[in-house]
């Protein structure tokens, strides 16, 4: 009799984790000590989630955020491989994050949950700019919002009717 060997299933998404955080609940009892993590997750060629997970191991808050963040996913168009078709301002909280299109080259000029998103999204020549609070949370929503208000010369001429050199000038 010949052995069945377990193959993992692929991973469809590369996995990044943004932030884990300590957090804890007060009872009469004492104090409950939980993990809360955020995580993002992306093909790089278009598609990116984010998710938050809470258990009472670091791993196990991990993979739940993994599971919520590949429920959430999105998809991005990117304008000739490598970057974004238009500016575009996220809010969420009082984090705002303005994200430009850059010039070949230039690659992702962005700090932190910012980076960690658009990397993941296949973003290659960005610029970005955190215009308030910097909780990693509330700037990597913002960023996952800025890209889902992204729309291409195709959609926008679709959405009017016209052709793309009407929309283009």
């Amino acid at each position: 009799m010949k052995e069945k060997k377990y193959n993992p299933p692929k991973k469809i998404y590369d996995e990044e984790v943004i932030t884990i955080n300590r957090v804890t609940k007060v009872t009469k009892g004492g104090r409950h000590f939980r993990f809360s993590a955020v995580v993002a997750v992306g093909d790089r060629k278009g598609k990116v989630g984010l998710g938050i997970g809470k258990a009472n191991e670091v791993p196990d808050a991990i993979k739940k955020a993994i599971q919520a963040a590949t429920k959430n996913i999105i998809m991005v168009p990117i304008v000739d491989n490598r970057t974004i078709p238009h500016d575009a301002i996220g809010v969420s909280g009082a984090a705002k994050i303005l994200i430009k299109p850059a010039a070949a080259g230039s690659g992702v000029i962005a700090g932190g949950p910012v980076r960690a998103v658009l990397e993941l999204a296949g973003v290659r020549d960005v610029v970005s700019k955190s215009l308030g609070s910097n909780t990693k949370l509330n700037m990597a929503r913002a960023t996952i919002e800025a890209l889902s208000s992204q729309r291409t010369a195709e959609h926008v001429a679709k959405l009017r009717g016209k052709k793309v050199e009407e929309i283009l000038g």
